[in-house]
């Protein structure tokens, strides 16, 4: 049977205990609906609660709560079991409410969710070699210190890691013991960088934390400096620990909301046309509403590239992808990449990664 979680915003005056009742109702009546509540998160600071119920279709849960209690969900997704334990760290209520005649569960669901890359910029046999065991070492590293710091490590994909944790403050603790484990061991041809938001699982997404794990996929993929937060970040470490400043925060780069919604703006807008070969950085300007030179300065100050070297490199990334999936041919793999000719693309290829695509190809 499908597994749903819903998003309530709770009015004014409403508490943890009377979501509990809410919840005790919908238990009493799940079974007219074929439903079956398994738990709920409640946030009375941040006025949200979350349900996790299995029924056979989202017209079901809601007839279940709208004959049980009559508070409406705002929005409904369709999520899956291993996916909400691995970000939540629970899909049933907790021991200790299950043996308490009304489960008071005050437990937020939101979350703060790293994001770490470790990128090649060098696909030469050579440095391969020695980045394969370096990477070996850094992936110890950072599981072992996540377990140390309470995270979740949600997914691993090839060199990226999604991590999920309750408090802030362990997630920046943990980002900058991982940027330890790197710096004391530089591997010159490792781009190794770190992504920090936080949010709640339902948004108007489809996907469980879709927007938090963009925003953080983006903070640790094109942001310069290799560790970058929101500013709700830094506002949030600084709220947990009665106002002291982020530690070492001359390595962190906080994004105010101005260079935050520009970026989501960028990324959103590279995402639907990159692979279109008659975009140029004039489509740039004119969608993100930017004057050449305020472009130009913007992403300069954000990103530490041109918008065409930006273009360039994310279009050469993209590449990579599909060389290391596919079987196509050099010349489709550059069309398929935006690139205006396969000539152009192995030069673009070889100056970035230090061999052709043809001799990547082949060593495969």
């Amino acid at each position: 049977m499908p597994l749903f979680l819903d998003l309530h915003e709770l009015p004014e005056g409403i508490t943890a205990a009377h979501v509990a009742e809410m919840h005790q109702a919908d238990l009493a009546v799940e079974h007219k609906y074929h439903c079956r509540g398994l738990t709920y998160w409640c946030d009375e600071k941040r006025k949200t609660a979350f349900c996790l119920i299995e029924a056979p279709n989202k017209e079901a849960l809601l007839d279940l709560h709208k004959n049980s209690h009559g508070a409406i969900p705002t929005r409904i997704i369709e999520v899956n079991d291993t996916i909400v334990e691995s970000f939540l760290g629970r899909i049933e209520d907790p021991e200790k409410a299950k043996n308490e005649k009304l489960n008071i569960i005050n437990d937020p669901a939101f979350r703060t969710l790293m994001v770490v890359k470790l990128k090649h910029n060098s696909l030469r046999d050579r440095e391969i070699r020695t980045l394969k065991a370096a990477l070996r070492g850094y992936t110890t590293s950072i599981t072992t210190l996540v377990s140390e710091h309470k995270g979740r490590l949600v997914r691993k994909e090839g060199n990226t890691f999604l991590v999920s944790f309750a408090s802030v403050t362990d997630a920046v603790h943990c980002a900058l013991g991982i940027k330890a484990v790197y710096h004391r061991v530089i591997t010159p041809d490792l781009t190794f960088k770190i992504g920090i938001s936080s949010g709640i699982p339902v948004t108007d997404k489809d996907g469980i934390f879709e927007d938090t794990i963009k925003t953080s996929d983006y903070l640790s993929d094109i942001v310069r400096g290799d560790f970058s937060i929101t500013a709700e970040v830094k506002d949030l470490y600084e709220g947990e620990n009665q106002n002291r400043p982020l530690p070492q925060k001359e390595e962190i780069t906080v994004l105010n909301s101005k260079d935050d919604d520009f970026m989501k703006h960028l990324m959103s807008y590279t995402e639907r046309i990159w692979a279109h070969t008659t975009i140029s950085v004039t489509n740039f300007e004119e969608n993100l509403g930017y004057s050449k030179s305020k472009l130009y300065r913007t992403m300069m100050n954000l990103v530490g590239k041109s918008p065409n070297q930006f273009l360039r490199d994310y279009r050469l990334d993209k590449a990579l992808e599909l060389m290391e999936k596919q079987n196509s041919n050099i010349s489709e793999i550059a069309y398929q990449t935006g690139f205006g000719s396969p000539s152009y693309f192995s030069k673009c290829f070889q100056k970035k990664y230090g061999l052709l695509p043809s001799n990547f190809k082949s060593h495969k």
